[in-house]
């Protein structure tokens, strides 16, 4: 197995392996994504403005592992911890880290490593780091459908990994 460099850019590498192109990330050794949910039930959620696909997108807190050497080394359960406070203003006391899986397999090598955030403490604003611009919503679970419903209406992208969290957070809420 063979990789080839085709392409360096500034955050990705395009790459060919065996003929199978794809893309790598250039600066991050990982992805989390954080399924968060204040102890009144509410569903942290983050809207931001994506170029790739030229509309905003309703997500889960998310980020890089290790992003820039500001941050080399960091762990992931400290990139999932730094991510929600940056994102959101929201401080866990506890993090669950759950689930790993690849984020487009044929396409990019991005892995996406999930954590449930517990004891949530807003300590915050939010918003992103300097270069990010990103909206917060708190969203009743017990009508986060009808709410994601009316967001497309809007004519924001969703991300599909909601409703994935979306069924962990209910899974999570009943076994508490």
């Amino acid at each position: 197995m063979t990789k080839k460099i085709l392409c360096n850019g500034k955050y990705r590498r395009f790459v060919s392996v065996n003929d199978w192109e794809f893309t790598e990330r250039a600066n991050c050794t990982g992805v989390v994504v954080i399924l968060a949910m204040t102890d009144d039930q509410k569903v942290i959620l983050v809207e931001q403005f994506r170029t790739p696909v030229g509309k905003p997108v309703i997500e889960f807190p998310a980020g890089l592992v290790g992003d820039g050497k500001k941050f080399d080394g960091e762990s992931f359960d400290d990139a999932a911890r730094r991510e929600l406070l940056e994102e959101t203003g929201y401080e866990a006391k506890g993090m669950i880290r759950f689930l790993e899986g690849p984020a487009s397999a044929a396409s990019v090598s991005d892995i996406l490593t999930f954590y449930i955030a517990k004891g949530l403490k807003k300590v915050g604003v939010g918003g992103g780091d300097c270069d990010e611009s990103i909206t917060l919503y708190e969203v009743p679970l017990n009508r986060i459908e009808e709410w994601l419903e009316e967001q497309q209406k809007r004519d924001i992208w969703l991300d599909p990994r909601l409703y994935v969290g979306i069924y962990f957070l209910k899974k999570w809420n009943q076994i508490q």
